[in-house]
């Protein structure tokens, strides 16, 4: 029987020290199209964002560049004071218009960017910041010294990375720990396999973004189909089910602007797959 309650994915303890709900929330749908602009429902996202703490989610993840601004202003707009909420945020992706993504990683710019963030989430220290993507046109362990300084500074608490590899990794962890990596990776995409291994062994949170992607699986008569019906579930709670079940490191953020779609989504935190269903459906995808 499907609950609606959050809470029900258990827990992880990013950096050791800070316990979050295991189903979080991604910010990125709350602004406009293209990841661009005010939400053309404004309402509708402030009543999404609001139902989270109702609902067992105790974890948001958003970034300067959803917007930009749009995302971090309409958490704040509607949660804030958070209490027992956590907000993580990025940044190191400037915009120039709809769907456009480009890298910036000089210190300066990183170090002001979460200066900003912290004004705009109202906090005095932002609970989790992550590097959107390292800069290549930048040395890296300056983008990483810069991070030091932000943990060091009190502006920080914790600090995680984006789609990096282990070698990346490993190279930022000599200026600080990494206490989350957030990599596309879902039921159909599972091509950071080894960096998710890699932080299963050493503790680091793992958050998938786009992680209810399931491609070709959840077509009519796949397993995917058939693991659905069974638990009289849709293929995105499944994939969520899947994604809880894989390891216990990985901190599934899928995100609306929809009080319905939410809902939904929490609905299959309390999903249990067998064993068998869950190497079905891992089968499946590697195929």
């Amino acid at each position: 029987m499907t609950t609606l309650d959050a809470s029900t994915a258990g827990t992880f303890t990013i950096g050791g020290d800070m316990p979050v709900t295991r189903l979080g929330f991604g910010g990125m749908r709350i602004t406009g199209d293209g990841v661009w602009g005010p939400s053309a429902d404004r309402a509708q996202a402030l009543a999404t964002l609001k139902r989270l703490p109702e609902i067992g989610i105790d974890f948001i993840d958003t970034a300067d560049s959803y917007g930009p601004s749009v995302s971090e202003e309409l958490i704040r707009e509607a949660l804030h004071p958070y209490g027992q909420l956590r907000v993580a945020t990025k940044a190191g992706l400037t915009r120039s218009g709809p769907g456009r993504w480009d890298t910036r990683g000089d210190p300066d710019y990183l170090v002001r960017q979460a200066h900003a963030s912290r004004e705009r989430l109202g906090v005095e220290r932002i609970d989790l910041w992550q590097l959107h993507r390292i800069d290549p046109a930048v040395p890296r362990g300056e983008q990483f010294a810069a991070i030091r300084s932000l943990i060091d500074g009190g502006v920080v608490r914790h600090a995680g990375l984006s789609e990096v590899t282990i070698e990346e990794i490993e190279a930022a962890g000599q200026y600080f720990p990494v206490a989350t990596v957030q990599n596309r990776y879902n039921l159909a995409d599972r091509s950071s396999e080894a960096v998710l291994e890699y932080c299963e062994r050493r503790g680091i949170g793992f958050i998938p973004w786009f992680p209810l992607a399931s491609g070709r699986l959840a077509e009519r008569g796949t397993i995917l189909d058939r693991v659905a019906a069974r638990h009289e579930a849709t293929p995105g709670q499944i994939a969520i089910a899947w994604l809880l079940k894989r390891s216990p490191v990985i901190l599934p953020i899928p995100g609306t602007g929809k009080v319905a779609h939410l809902e939904e989504n929490v609905l299959g935190a309390s999903i249990r797959l067998t064993d068998d269903e869950f190497a079905a459906l891992d089968a499946a995808a590697s195929d």
